[in-house]
């Protein structure tokens, strides 16, 4: 007599093993992490007591933090050939905290709210369009690299993220370093919600900016760049603390900039500033 043995049920997409590489999520996990504290420290943070100013740029040093992990945790995933859906997603889930949160609830408790004294709605207003606006880039990146099946290529399409959160929270300690200074801000108290505007729509817009993403620190330097380099890194030492108050915004600004001024230079003064090289074997940058 035979007997029908049941049938082993197919296996379904789900159940097959995600790439979790650990270094490069480590460091997307101290991201998160940072993001987390910033937004502990910015909730503690009190006008009322004296150690206002000192909470607050605690908070602002973690975001920048944040962005020195999120600046390394794609290279080491591409130098090592560990990039996975995993990765970009999570990628993506902590700079929503790190640089959509953050910053959006840094610049309303500190910023919009002495501003927009007699109208607190629209403090909060355009805190939330900063934090959706940003969120709708992340999720623009992840939708198009996925059907690019690439990294992102070597555009972004629409203003980083994490370059929106650095400029904010470089102004606001830039803004914060003029009053220690003795200098009213005054007027200028409305620059930062403005721009925070301009960031929201620059962020969702067509507009392209280098990745960098073929920077390489394995890579040959000319003897003039090496020099450059060194003193760079020589004053960012020294001067730390100038550079992050002062520097800092400046070179957001700059990048921001570049994307309206990109499309106007040659390619070969392009391929100089982005370090790029001629490969017919890489793939198209999303669009």
């Amino acid at each position: 007599m035979a007997i029908d043995l049941p049938k082993p049920a197919p296996q379904s997409h789900t159940d097959a093993k995600l790439k979790i590489y650990f270094l490069p999520n480590l460091l997307t996990a101290g991201n998160l992490f940072c993001g987390f504290l910033a937004l502990t420290k910015i909730v503690e943070a009190d006008p009322a007591k004296g150690n206002f100013n000192s909470v607050i740029r605690h908070a602002i040093f973690l975001i920048l933090l944040a962005l020195i992990f999120d600046l390394f945790d794609g290279r080491v995933a591409r130098m090592g050939g560990h990039e996975s859906p995993f990765g970009r997603e999570f990628d993506s889930l902590a700079d929503l905290i790190s640089f959509g949160a953050a910053p959006a609830f840094l610049v309303h408790h500190i910023i919009l709210g002495d501003v927009f004294k007699n109208l607190p709605r629209l403090s909060w207003i355009i805190a939330a369009i900063y934090l959706i606006c940003g969120a709708f880039r992340l999720a623009r990146f992840n939708c198009l690299a996925a059907i690019a099946g690439t990294g992102g290529g070597k555009e972004f399409l629409g203003f980083p993220i994490p370059a929106a959160a650095g400029l904010v929270s470089s102004l606001t300690l830039f803004l914060l370093w003029l009053e220690e200074q003795g200098v009213s801000v005054g007027k200028w108290g409305f620059v930062l919600p403005a721009i925070m505007v301009f960031l929201s729509l620059m962020m969702v817009s067509e507009v392209r900016y280098p990745t960098f993403k073929s920077l390489d620190f394995r890579a040959k330097r000319t003897f003039t760049k090496m020099v450059i380099i060194v003193l760079l890194v020589a004053c960012l030492v020294i001067l730390w603390e100038k550079i992050l108050q002062i520097a800092l915004p400046v070179l957001f600004t700059v990048y921001l900039l570049y994307g309206f001024v990109r499309p106007r230079i040659s390619r070969k003064v392009r391929d100089e500033i982005e370090e790029e090289e001629e490969n017919d074997d890489e793939p198209e940058s999303i669009s």
